[in-house]
C-alpha cells in the first residue's frame, strides 16, 4: 500500500515537472523591464519594431526576445595622440552615451547588444575623434582651450556614432598628460609670464608714484608763487614808507616851484625871481 502511494506521488511530481518544462518552453508572455527594449527575432530574423516596456505576448518556439539596455552608459578610455606641434600627449576621457530606443533593433542587427556597441563602436570612435581633434591644436592650446577641445571631440563623436543608433550625452573629464620635458617647459613659461606680469605692475606703480610726486611738487610751487604775489595793506604801507624814505634821501633842500591840486600849476610868489 505504501509502495503504491509513493509511486503515485512520484508520477504526480514527474507530471508537474514536465508541465513546468513545457510551460517554460511554450510560455507566450514576455515582460520588458523599465529602461530596456525587447528585440524580437523570428527564426533568427530581426523584427524592426522593438518591444517597449511592459507585458507582451509572443509565439513560443518561434519568437525569441533579446533584452537591450537603453539606459545611460559610461565608457572611460585613454589613448595617445599627437598635437599640431608634434608633441605626444596621452588623452583620457569619460563618455556618457545611450542607445536610441527607436533604433535599437537595427543596432542589434548590425552590431549586437549594448556591450558589443561599447567594445566595437564606442572605443574605436573615441580614439579616432580624439586623435583628429588633438592634431588641430598645439600642446599648449590643448590645455588653455580645454573646453573648446572637449566640445569638438564631442561633436565629432556624435557625428560618428549617430549612424549606429548611439546618442552621445556628454563628454567629461578630458585630461592630458605630456612628457616630463614638455611639463618643465610649460612650468618655465608660466614662471616667466608671472615675472613679466609682476614687472609690468611694478613699472605701472612707479609711474603712478612719479606722477603723484610731480603733481605734489607743482602744487607746492604754485602755492609758493601765490604767496609771493599776495598783496596786503601792510605790504602797501611798507612800500609807501620805502618810497618816502627814498625821496627824502634824494631831496636837495629846496621847495618845489610849482604845485597843483586838480588845477593848472602856478608859480609860487617869489619863486624863480631874484631879490631886489
Amino acid at each position: 500500500m505504501k509502495t503504491s502511494a509513493l509511486s503515485w506521488i512520484a508520477k504526480v511530481a514527474a507530471a508537474l515537472f514536465a508541465l513546468y518544462i513545457v510551460f517554460s518552453l511554450l510560455n507566450p508572455i514576455r515582460i520588458v523591464q523599465s529602461g530596456t527594449r525587447g528585440v524580437i527575432t523570428t527564426f533568427g530574423k530581426v523584427d524592426p519594431e522593438p518591444l517597449g516596456e511592459g507585458i507582451h505576448f509572443v509565439v513560443p518556439l518561434v519568437n525569441r526576445v533579446h533584452m537591450i539596455d537603453v539606459r545611460l552608459q559610461k565608457n572611460e578610455g585613454k589613448g595617445v595622440a599627437a598635437s599640431r606641434d608634434l608633441q605626444q600627449v596621452s588623452v583620457s576621457a569619460a563618455l556618457n552615451w545611450r542607445l536610441d530606443p527607436a533604433l535599437v533593433a537595427q543596432t542589434f542587427q548590425n552590431i549586437g547588444n549594448e556591450h558589443a556597441v561599447a567594445l566595437r563602436v564606442i572605443e574605436p570612435a573615441a580614439q579616432e575623434a580624439t586623435k583628429a581633434i588633438a592634431a588641430q591644436y598645439t600642446a599648449e592650446e590643448l590645455v588653455t582651450k580645454r573646453t573648446e577641445v572637449s566640445g569638438k571631440i564631442r561633436d565629432a563623436l556624435e557625428q560618428r556614432l549617430r549612424r549606429h543608433g548611439v546618442i552621445v550625452d556628454s563628454l567629461a573629464a578630458v585630461n592630458y598628460d605630456f612628457s616630463a620635458v614638455f611639463d618643465k617647459a610649460i612650468e618655465a613659461k608660466v614662471e616667466a609670464e608671472q615675472k613679466k606680469l609682476t614687472a609690468e605692475r611694478d613699472l605701472e606703480r612707479i609711474k603712478v608714484e612719479a606722477e603723484q610726486a610731480l603733481a605734489k611738487a607743482r602744487g607746492e610751487a604754485e602755492s609758493l608763487k601765490a604767496k609771493r604775489l599776495e598783496i596786503t595793506p601792510d605790504l602797501l604801507r611798507l612800500k609807501q614808507l620805502e618810497n618816502e624814505a627814498e625821496a627824502i634821501k634824494k631831496w636837495n633842500g629846496q621847495l618845489p616851484q610849482y604845485t597843483g591840486a586838480g588845477t593848472p600849476f602856478v608859480q609860487l610868489n617869489g619863486a624863480g625871481s631874484s631879490s631886489k
